[in-house]
């Protein structure tokens, strides 16, 4: 990974399940708010919707269940109840150590589907929130993933090119997000399943 200096200017990760563990953890706080709702979201499709944001995911289920909800208010209701569950949250150590390793060296960004103000909390509470010279969230583009604007504003972030610019995800909607923005990118997840078969 050290030659990434040579080749790219700037390094743009994703967070929930690149960075940070924290898609357990969004589970346990989905399934809690969608039960008080009597929404119903199974777990492989909570998995299969990484990366996008969550009025979207509340809108679109609420539609399918015919149930009426205040989308922006139960948005709130789950990310304050993940927030409470902050503590359960992991980094990814074999990503975390990508963006350690080159830290300094190069302009690291994040670009995620989470609200930019609860990505700061997660990178604040794993101790990694300075690192990177931007953190992009959902609400601060007009199109979630795989749309590339998220990648597009973290690359400007930096003031790197995107085309210079390395991404590394763990969904495939992210991942076309990345290339969307003309970026190579890493699926990283054969990158965890090394660390945890070592």
């Amino acid at each position: 990974m050290q030659n990434l200096q040579l080749k790219y200017a700037g390094l743009v990760f994703d967070m929930d399940g690149t960075l940070a563990d924290t898609m357990p953890t969004h589970f346990v706080a989905w399934t809690r708010t969608m039960h008080k709702y009597g929404i119903e979201f199974p777990e492989d499709r909570f998995y299969a919707l990484g990366g996008v944001p969550a009025p979207v995911i509340i809108e679109m289920l609420a539609r399918e269940q015919g149930k009426q909800v205040d989308v922006d208010a139960v948005t709130e209701e789950k990310e304050l109840l993940f927030l409470d569950l902050l503590e359960d949250v992991q980094p990814i150590p074999e990503v975390v150590a990508i963006a350690e390793a080159h830290r300094g060296h190069m302009p690291l960004a994040v670009a995620t589907g989470s609200m930019t103000w609860v990505a700061e909390r997660i990178l604040g509470a794993l101790g990694i929130r300075e690192w990177f010279g931007a953190v992009v969230g959902a609400e601060q583009v007009s199109q979630p993933k795989p749309a590339p604007d998220v990648y597009l504003l973290a690359a400007q972030g930096i003031g790197v090119d995107p085309a210079n610019c390395h991404a590394f995800e763990d969904t495939e909607l992210g991942m076309e997000a990345a290339r969307n923005a003309g970026m190579d990118v890493i699926d990283v997840n054969p990158l965890r399943r090394v660390g945890q078969a070592s």
